[in-house]
């Protein structure tokens, strides 16, 4: 396919460089990934600064995932009648405004503040996905276009590695008792406040440089949209995908959510700084299985290895339900590297041949993402009355269902 084709059903109204857009579109994915990283730091800092329970330290998953729910739509039909450029700006505006939000809210230690906070900026990161998943898809040929929002998503990646690294190290500080000399570790807010003022600062400037660049203007043709007879809830595949991404975030979130809580439960004298040392290993498997499977996708088809990475993680959460010491953690932090493609595969191939619809069926998509909104209060409701491995029958059984996407749902009719 020429570099005048987009992919099927689109057309291009104004110039600009793909490599330059996809560049700028992919450091969109690393932010959002940084940011997410940071939550699952934040779940446990939570816990032991506020005293919070983990059913409500689950809450902060739920602001941060139903702001996804709520603008996602909003969103779509944002960029329906402006285009994808001025959806991204208004992400990063919303980005750094709930960032910036963090000041007042880690000055006060108020809970609900820091909710508000987070849920402001997710709402901006819900605008960043709509647009920057489909406009992934659409940079190029058709038939690449799940290859392509891997290797996009493969950044996300790196961000979720990065952030419970800054998490680990500036969230949590360590004192020394003076009777006793044992060191144990704080959870203070200080660290958090300077973190999300530099994420807020480093926003900015990319809004600024979006802004400034031409990004390609790509619409969906009028030809297409008059062969786009189905509508979205009669095209079973996409259907399928809508519902198969609900239950996969909620699995991911769940993972990460309780990983330090998990990892300090079963091995050993592990600390919560440790903890978070090792939930950013659990995404640098993360980030790798995507970098790695992206290119094993030239030579196998997505469905298929979609399938074989969900059996493979219904496996390791067998293990982790075991609540075997060390190697349920082991088994915890493979799972990341298994889970690495299934977000952006099940996004491009529910995606398929909508044409016309693309943005309003991304959007629905996207307010799948709620599916993270819920797991982790339930599973920490679950944590709290019974046991924190009882809790990973949940994402076991999303697991099951990502594989019968992959084998069955996927398929166009």
């Amino acid at each position: 396919m020429s570099s005048d084709q987009a992919g099927q059903g689109v057309n291009h109204v104004q110039g600009g460089s793909y490599r330059v857009a996809l560049i700028l579109i992919t450091s969109l994915f690393f932010m959002w990934g940084l940011s997410y990283g940071l939550l699952d730091v934040l779940n446990k800092h939570f816990q032991e600064a506020l005293e919070l329970s983990k059913a409500q330290s689950g809450l902060l998953q739920a602001a941060y995932f139903g702001a996804y729910f709520i603008v996602a739509v909003p969103a779509a039909i944002f960029m329906e009648r402006f285009g994808y450029k001025p959806g991204i700006l208004l992400g990063l505006g919303l980005f750094a405004v709930g960032a910036l939000l963090f000041i007042p809210a880690s000055s006060a230690a108020s809970f609900a503040l820091f909710l508000f906070a987070l849920f402001v900026l997710a709402s901006g990161l819900g605008c960043l996905e709509t647009a920057a998943n489909p406009y992934a898809t659409i940079l190029g040929s058709e038939e690449g276009a799940a290859r392509r929002l891997n290797l996009a998503q493969s950044f996300n990646g790196l961000g979720s590695f990065v952030g419970p690294l800054i998490g680990g190290t500036f969230f949590f500080s360590t004192a020394a008792n003076e009777a006793t000399g044992a060191v144990t570790e704080v959870a203070g807010f200080d660290g958090v406040r300077i973190t999300y003022i530099a994420i807020a600062a480093v926003v900015v400037i990319l809004a600024l440089l979006i802004a400034r660049i031409p990004l390609p203007d790509i619409r969906e043709s009028d030809a297409d949209a008059q062969t786009q007879s189905l509508p979205l809830s009669q095209q079973r595949h996409y259907v399928n995908g809508v519902i198969t991404l609900f239950f996969y975030v909620a699995a991911q979130v769940g993972l990460g959510a309780f990983f330090i809580n998990y990892a300090m439960d079963h091995w050993g004298s592990m600390t919560a700084s440790k903890a978070s040392y090792w939930l950013s290993v659990a995404m640098l498997c993360y980030m790798v299985g995507r970098f790695v499977s992206t290119a094993l996708m030239k030579v196998i088809a997505p469905r298929v290895l979609l399938a074989w990475y969900a059996l493979v993680n219904v496996v390791l959460m067998g293990v982790v339900v075991s609540g075997i010491p060390v190697w349920s953690v082991i088994a915890l932090v493979l799972a990341f590297l298994f889970m690495s493609i299934m977000f952006p595969t099940i996004f491009a191939l529910s995606l398929e041949r909508l044409g016309s619809r693309t943005k309003r069926g991304s959007s629905y998509l996207i307010m799948a993402i709620v599916g993270g909104a819920i797991a982790p209060s339930l599973m920490g409701w679950i944590a709290d009355n019974s046991s924190i491995e009882q809790a990973f029958w949940l994402p076991l059984g999303c697991f099951v269902i990502v594989f019968w996407f992959a084998k069955r749902g996927s398929r166009l009719v």
